[in-house]
């Protein structure tokens, strides 16, 4: 699959793309969390206001603005570099109300993750009936699939502020769980750091799964 032009009408369409496509993955994301915390009897999300499809309530300053403009920015002038990514504001929940505390925060922390993956089948499967005819339809399709993989990918990373910090947590001892709970303060930090010092490994590694899960909702490759 392929998104890329060089031509600079062609990278403006392409950031636009991938924008709305961040947009629908993140607030899918967020809503999946919200949604499966509140079945599963943690109220917390639908008190702040997160147990909706309304992107106002989940933004983050830096995460849901000032990242992702950055990296379309790059996309604008390099529309190779598709590697796109934003994240919400945190979500405060309450795993001390949950009946299987563990299980269960598992099952909350996995639901964004999941909701993008969902996300990108129903797209793949819209990719695939546009395959033909091409066009600019295909062309946004394939952009906003390519971002509900990246989030979808990147989540799983073991890395505050995302899920996968979060999942690890939950297997951790006490003290270093308490650390690692505390590290989400500094999450712009980390992402500046992956993203604009040590990107080469932890993108890398993000790219594999994004193909894996590409391989299967399209019958391709995401990334070279």
């Amino acid at each position: 699959m392929s998104v890329h032009s060089g031509m600079s009408v062609h990278s403006a369409l392409l950031v636009v793309y991938l924008a709305v496509g961040l947009l629908v993955g993140l607030v899918a994301h967020e809503y999946a969390h919200a949604l499966v915390a509140v079945r599963l009897g943690d109220h917390s999300p639908r008190l702040q206001g997160r147990l909706t499809l309304n992107p106002r309530p989940h933004i983050d300053p830096f995460g849901t603005i000032v990242l992702p403009a950055i990296l379309l920015l790059v996309v604008l002038f390099d529309p190779t570099k598709t590697f796109v990514f934003a994240y919400a504001k945190p979500m405060e929940l309450n795993p001390w109300i949950l009946r299987r505390r563990q299980a269960q925060a598992l099952w909350i922390a996995l639901a964004g993750p999941a909701a993008n993956v969902l996300v990108a089948f129903v797209l793949g499967g819209a990719y695939r009936l546009v395959r033909v005819s091409g066009g600019e339809v295909r062309t946004f399709i394939g952009a906003c699939l390519l971002a509900n993989v990246i989030l979808a990918a990147m989540n799983l990373m073991p890395i505050p502020p995302l899920d996968g910090a979060r999942i690890v947590t939950l297997y951790l001892p006490p003290r270093p769980a308490e650390v690692m709970r505390n590290l989400e303060q500094y999450g712009a930090l980390f992402m500046i750091v992956i993203f604009f010092i040590i990107s080469g490994p932890i993108i890398t590694f993000a790219k594999a799964i994004g193909n894996g899960i590409c391989q299967i909702v399209v019958g391709g490759r995401c990334f070279l």
